[in-house]
């Protein structure tokens, strides 16, 4: 593991919300860390630690969800809190057309277009939360209640309710 710069557009993301100091405590791995899992091991943290972002289409419209790592979106509730008709995964072409990242490596903030975020009230539960920097070798350590502000994320509960 080695200190090194994030992508270029995050890192620029860095600078325009007043976080350059981030850049200093950003990793970056050999092996990718593009799963939730890999990228905990890598770290040596929880799984529910790692925060994932997500992209969904609402009706054919890109959101963001937050979701930790360790747990899964209920796109049932996404539908239900945005008052769409039809919830479904974007694919990798859509993802990347909306973020400017490639799938694995989509930080929380710092996208090459504007969409909404939902961050699920599980990220609350750590003091800080591991988040990919832009690529899938690069992760960010930040307190939730702060990476849900700079997100522009709106707390929400999408977590899949396990039985």
């Amino acid at each position: 593991m080695t200190t090194s710069s994030a992508h270029p557009r995050f890192a620029a993301a860095l600078d325009a919300l007043g976080l350059s100091e981030l850049q200093a405590r950003i990793r970056r791995f050999p092996d990718a860390t593009r799963t939730a899992a890999e990228a905990a091991a890598a770290i040596g943290c929880e799984l529910s630690q790692i925060c994932k972002s997500l992209v969904f289409a609402a009706d054919g419209v890109p959101v963001l969800v937050l979701m930790d790592g360790a747990s899964r979106v209920d796109v049932e509730l996404v539908r239900q809190e945005l008052g769409a008709g039809k919830v479904t995964r974007a694919d990798a072409d859509v993802v990347r057309e909306t973020t400017g990242y490639a799938i694995g490596g989509v930080p929380p903030f710092g996208h090459r277009s504007r969409t909404r975020v939902l961050a699920d009230r599980s990220l609350l539960d750590h003091d800080v939360v591991w988040a990919a920097a832009g690529t899938p070798h690069t992760v960010f350590p930040m307190e939730p209640k702060a990476l849900i502000t700079h997100a522009g994320g709106t707390l929400v509960d999408v977590r899949e309710r396990t039985a």
